[in-house]
């Protein structure tokens, strides 16, 4: 599978073990960056474009990585086309792609251990989105809305 990931700093380290274990079990892994460490970078700088590719490669999958994981999250949904979750657990990594079809996961290095972080990643990318009826009507309304659909209200 064709993974994109980016990270800022606080993410740097666990970007880069997480491109290394992916990449040896066989994923196609691009990295957005940062490539070096800089303590003042800034998250949209290396999120956007891995969301940005994720939404230009249909079938690909995406992975931003920060300290919490909620800004990067943030950034990566300001890119069109993009439904990034963030994974806090098992349950959430699962649900983000069973229900949701998530492009994007978003993971918090301050969070989780290497290999927690790892066994999210792995869950998130072995789901599959169930395509139930009810979540696939769900994503197409938030997709009409982003294409600048009527606002949404309750019936």
């Amino acid at each position: 599978m064709r993974v994109h990931i980016g990270s800022d700093h606080a993410g740097f380290e666990l970007k880069n073990f997480l491109v290394a274990e992916l990449t040896a079990e066989g994923h196609d892994v691009v990295d957005h960056g940062p490539e070096v460490y800089d303590a003042e970078d800034d998250y949209p700088t290396f999120c956007i474009p891995a969301a940005e590719a994720v939404v230009a490669e249909p079938g690909s999958l995406g992975i931003v990585v920060g300290g919490s994981g909620n800004g990067e999250q943030i950034a990566a949904n300001k890119v069109k086309g993009t439904r990034a979750a963030l994974a806090y657990d098992h349950d959430t990594a699962e649900l983000a792609r069973l229900h949701n079809d998530a492009n994007v996961i978003s993971i918090g290095a301050r969070m989780h251990t290497k290999d927690e972080a790892l066994e999210l990643v792995r869950v998130y990318l072995d789901t599959a989105f169930s395509g139930d009826e009810r979540h696939a009507r769900r994503i197409a309304l938030l997709a009409d809305y982003e294409r600048g659909g009527p606002t949404i209200s309750p019936s």
